[in-house]
């Protein structure tokens, strides 16, 4: 298996390119797209009356494509153009269209639409009849399919500019773009279906967060594999009132497999912990400096969930940084830098990882998100400036290394919006990361797997049940490797 790149529209725009120069002539690739498209809706829908909307550019051309071959298999089609074809593909493929063809303005009726008006690349809004058709699709997004993107979605953003169709399925073709992944983008694009045209592989720092990317080194235990070899992760509890998120960490660094995990607590949490933990196990500190002792053994420490916004979190993370355990930072341990972020940044190794969610992302890096064209550039420079991984928590999540490559969860779940979802997912990072899993992987990884485990589960998850479905995805993956 190999990762499944992200492209920008200037890297589809190049691969395209690269292709022609090769010897495949434009028209070829333009039919493989339209053609595409066909199948994907003859394989969805039943026949049916199909409205096709074709723009001037190399979009509309896969239009004119896709609506030849629907007619050829017997579907009632009509094209309404947006003015003539502009490019020399678009013109051979509009000649070739023999059906029905009017100008696009009007009711655009019941019809199953195929959007062909814009691709990816358009990066001003939509006026005139497109933003009209736009507005008109809005109600019923399941008879919309898009070509290549839903027209009036920026491909590099996912962030319309102005009126955008809402479709339920876009074709897109060799490789999803940022604009299929990241929100509003990735909700505009209903399902995406990645057709091969036939285009060389093209790698990317960017790419889709799965398996693929990242299974090949996932730590499996060998016949000679002992708990200490498979790890030692120790999780940081909050006072006597606050230690159930930590023991989620800590359950969930157990599942995922790290040998021995250590849940450490000051004097008055610990029989609130013990009362609870059986594998886990539990050890008493009173100091930053007793911390940074007992860690120095540790291969990953997790600090952050339910530690408290205090002085003595702050003073505790600044232990854990002067051990050799790689951290994983989150929550209250994140919110505590936020008047001095640089006091955390001096401290943090390559090996670090952050797991903010946007408002902790904004007490860390102020104004980034707000000035980023979308949250991957924001992660980015992010990860850049603090010279850690950053994992920036949401539907459309991203993981980004301090070297510049990234991932987008393209399997969120809604099911995660419950509280201690992200604890868990802390400890899944830092028990892999203490098996050896490189800690961009490991955040990869830990990410695709929580929200497998949410959607096993479906309504009515809560957090705790997230580590006991983890063995079903392991089990899975295990069977795929």
């Amino acid at each position: 298996m190999t990762a499944r790149p992200i492209l920008t529209v200037a890297e589809m725009a190049a691969a395209d390119r690269a292709a022609i120069d090769a010897g495949t002539p434009g028209e070829v690739l333009m039919e493989r797209a339209g053609e595409a498209v066909a199948e994907a809706v003859v394989q969805r829908f039943r026949p049916q009356p199909a409205l096709v909307l074709c723009g001037p550019g190399n979009n509309g051309g896969d239009g004119y494509v896709a609506a030849r071959l629907l007619k050829a298999r017997g579907w009632p089609v009509e094209v309404r153009a947006l003015g003539e074809a502009a490019t020399s593909d678009a013109q051979a493929m509009r000649a070739r269209w023999d059906g029905p063809t009017a100008p696009l303005n009007g009711d655009l009726g019941e019809a199953l639409v195929i959007d062909a008006l814009f691709g990816a690349g358009l990066s001003r809004p939509l006026d005139g009849a497109a933003a009209h058709a736009a507005a008109a699709l809005a109600a019923r997004p399941a008879a919309v399919v898009a070509v290549d993107g839903p027209s009036g979605v920026p491909g590099d953003t996912g962030k319309p500019l102005g009126p955008a169709v809402c479709a339920g399925l876009t074709v897109t073709f060799h490789a999803r773009k940022p604009g299929h992944v990241l929100e509003p983008g990735r909700s505009l694009c209903g399902e995406v279906l990645v057709a091969d045209i036939g285009l060389p592989p093209t790698p990317s720092k960017l790419v889709e967060n799965g398996p693929e990317f990242w299974l090949v080194r996932f730590p499996w235990p060998t016949a000679a594999s002992h708990k200490h070899a498979r790890g030692r992760l120790i999780v940081v509890s909050g006072d006597a009132w606050s230690t159930g998120a930590a023991r989620l960490s800590s359950r969930a660094g157990l599942r995922i497999g790290a040998g021995l995990v250590t849940l450490y607590a000051g004097q008055d949490a610990l029989a609130p912990n013990a009362a609870h933990l059986e594998a886990v196990m539990l050890k008493p500190f009173d100091t930053d400096l007793e911390l940074e002792q007992a860690a120095d053994q540790a291969d990953a420490a997790i600090i952050g969930p339910a530690a408290g916004v205090t002085e003595t979190t702050l003073l505790n993370v600044l232990a854990l940084a002067r051990t050799g355990a790689a951290l994983v930072i989150d929550a209250d341990a994140i919110t505590v830098f936020r008047d001095d972020p640089e006091e955390l940044f001096s401290v943090l190794d390559r090996d670090d990882v952050l797991t903010p969610h946007p408002g902790e992302f904004e007490r860390l890096f102020p104004g980034l998100l707000k000035a980023c064209p979308e949250r991957l550039t924001a992660a980015r420079q992010a990860a850049e400036k603090a010279n850690a991984v950053i994992l920036l928590k949401g539907v459309d999540t991203v993981i980004a290394a301090p070297d510049g490559r990234a991932a987008v969860n393209v399997n969120g779940s809604p099911w995660l919006a419950t509280a201690g979802s992200g604890d868990v997912l802390a400890g899944y990072i830092g028990g892999l990361v203490a098996q050896g899993m490189e800690s961009f992987e490991a955040a990869c990884a830990a990410a695709w797997i929580h929200a497998e485990a949410a959607e096993l589960h479906g309504p009515g998850l809560i957090s705790e049940d997230l580590p006991g479905l983890t063995p079903l995805v392991l089990r899975r993956l295990y069977d795929e490797r």
